[in-house]
């Protein structure tokens, strides 16, 4: 259900709670403003385009998401995709990758495949997040120590060069920068201000501090991008062509996953701030509604914020007119307040993304994780860490999903088992006194656990492990969830061997899927019976019956030669 409707139904469109929506959107604006335009600047266009994004998907997530209380717009997570793109293809190529992202995103919602954005594990997140928190730190100290163009296409190149330079900082630059980090830090901490966006404050006062000292080393907004336009901005189609749209397709996927995964992460953390629950599907939907509009009107792709969506919950908000009103804001500066915009140093929103990549490095989680996390979760989350950092993030994501599986596909098929079903557990089974002697001829075996490609091997290396004096086997399927085509395939090959053998192979107490797959693979000609029987006592009663019928006539076959012998 789209989150507007759904906070109508609850009652929180009401009156009673325009006023803390009222107030928690104009605290979120604030916040949102000066991280818009510093997450354009590192991603590589201009400030401006920043606060469309947050203008624009701010108010399409708030009208159209799963989650009543999200706050969309651009976000540290993308700088690292986006500023590539826009190194590769240039502003116009990022405008189609996004459209194209918001197009993914919508397919994604409409075939409701939210849930599955979810699967990907923890150490995947963690690696991929602390990666990006250290690629967004490291590309803020061009700004934040006043340093020359970075040269390099690589992590390692761009921080050699980085280093290499660090010597020849502005002074005047890096000391702004170094007080903006400060109050950043101080701010919250002091009582009577911690109710204050630092961010804001950061801004506010080392802008004045320029505006007045006017320090000629120092990059600002205008010095470096021109004045911001008083105004909104107009609708644009990009010129697409098929070349372009096939060299995007990767970047648009890599757009589309991060923001899904984000925006999820995002309405998850929401729903355990608030104790509602957020319709994944429709969040995705919402998603790519701000992604398609965003780049149609200058602005870049767009996310669910985790921290402005916490700002928004924590001040009030509890619907979307909160988000409508954080954008309402946002307009109204950059309709009254643009010219301003000139005189903030680049280094102040350096600062600011520092803060932002300590936070996505969650230092703390990964240093608790050391201490706690099993090896094989360590060693994906760090090698997804280092190819983020080294290689590529779609890169980094698909190893850790793919590692990931391996290790879970290997702990499955470990835990996949073949029980020989014997003595007092058999006669238990089949309603047996224990005085009752049990057939040697017959072996009954269950299968514990899913039979898929994984636990091929293990499975058919039990079934052909049979010797004399078995001539038949019950295999019991009662504990198996589904198959798979690799295994049944498999097991065809291991039923025709059996038969060569002249060893009966009887099927009992498969689930209803599980029965109809093996009837469709063509599996009960090979089968004794060419059926599963519902229940093992069936089974075994109608294998000891042909038994014994073969073991007679078998009899009669030695009985006629000699009865000839004597006549």
């Amino acid at each position: 259900m789209i989150a507007l409707l759904e906070a109508g139904r609850a009652g929180l469109l009401g009156r009673k709670h325009w006023l803390n929506n009222l107030l928690a959107g104009l605290v979120v604006g604030v916040v949102a403003l000066p991280l818009a335009m510093a997450f354009a600047i590192a991603s590589g266009v201009k400030p401006e385009q920043g606060l469309y994004t947050a203008i624009i998907a701010g108010l399409a997530v708030s009208l159209f998401g799963g989650s009543r209380v999200q706050i969309a717009g651009p976000t540290g997570a993308f700088i690292v995709i986006l500023a590539s793109v826009v190194a590769q293809h240039g502003v116009a190529g990022l405008q189609i990758a996004t459209l194209m992202a918001g197009f993914i995103l919508l397919l994604l919602g409409l075939l409701r495949l939210g849930a599955v954005i979810r699967f990907i594990p923890d150490p995947v997140i963690v690696g991929f997040t602390a990666g990006i928190g250290v690629i967004i730190w490291v590309g803020q100290w061009r700004d934040f120590f006043g340093l020359p163009v970075v040269e390099g296409q690589h992590f390692h190149e761009k921080l050699w060069f980085l280093l290499h330079n660090l010597p020849s900082l502005d002074w005047a630059t890096t000391l702004l920068g170094a007080l903006s980090l400060a109050i950043l830090i101080i701010v919250p901490k002091i009582p009577a201000l911690a109710r204050l966006p630092g961010p804001l404050v950061a801004l506010v006062i080392i802008t004045l501090i320029q505006a007045i000292f006017r320090f000629e080393s120092v990059a600002t907004i205008g010095s470096s991008f021109g004045a911001l336009p008083s105004g909104l901005p107009s609708f644009q189609w990009p010129e697409i062509t098929l070349t372009r749209v096939v060299e995007l397709i990767g970047p648009a996927f890599a757009i589309a996953m991060l923001g899904a995964i984000e925006s999820l992460l995002s309405a998850v953390v929401a729903d355990s701030m608030t104790g509602s629950r957020h319709d994944s599907n429709q969040e995705l939907v919402g998603q790519g509604i701000a992604n398609v509009l965003s780049p149609l009107f200058g602005g870049i792709a767009a996310t669910g914020a985790i921290a402005r969506t916490a700002t928004n919950i924590r001040n009030g908000g509890n619907s979307p007119i909160a988000g409508v009103v954080h954008v309402i804001f946002l307009v109204l500066v950059l309709l009254l307040l643009a010219p301003l915009a000139a005189y903030i140093p680049l280094t102040v929103l350096a600062a600011i993304l520092f803060m932002v990549a300590w936070n996505m490095s969650q230092a703390g989680l990964v240093i608790r994780l050391q201490r706690r996390m099993p090896v094989v979760d360590l060693f994906i989350l760090w090698v997804t860490f280092a190819l983020t950092v080294f290689a590529d993030l779609v890169v980094a994501v698909n190893i850790g999903v793919i590692l990931a599986m391996l290790y879970v596909l290997k702990r499955t098929s470990d835990g996949v088992q073949v029980r020989a079903l014997e003595g007092r557990r058999l006669q238990r089974a089949l309603d047996l006194s224990f005085s009752q002697e049990l057939r040697q001829d017959i072996s009954v075996l269950t299968l514990e656990g899913p039979y898929f490609f994984a636990s091929v091997e293990a499975v058919n290396r039990s079934l052909l492990s049979v010797t004399e004096p078995v001539k038949a086997i019950v295999l019991r399927l009662n504990y198996v969830p589904f198959v798979d085509a690799t295994a049944m395939q498999a097991l065809e090959t291991v039923l025709v061997e059996l038969e060569q053998r002249n060893v009966m192979v009887a099927l009992c107490e498969a689930n209803e899927k599980v029965t109809r797959k093996l009837i469709r693979m063509g599996l009960s000609k090979h089968i004794y019976a060419q059926r599963v029987f519902d229940s093992l006592q069936t089974a075994w009663d109608s294998v000891g019956e042909t038994l014994d019928y073969r073991a007679s006539e078998a009899m009669k076959d030695l009985a006629q030669p000699a009865a000839k012998a004597v006549i």
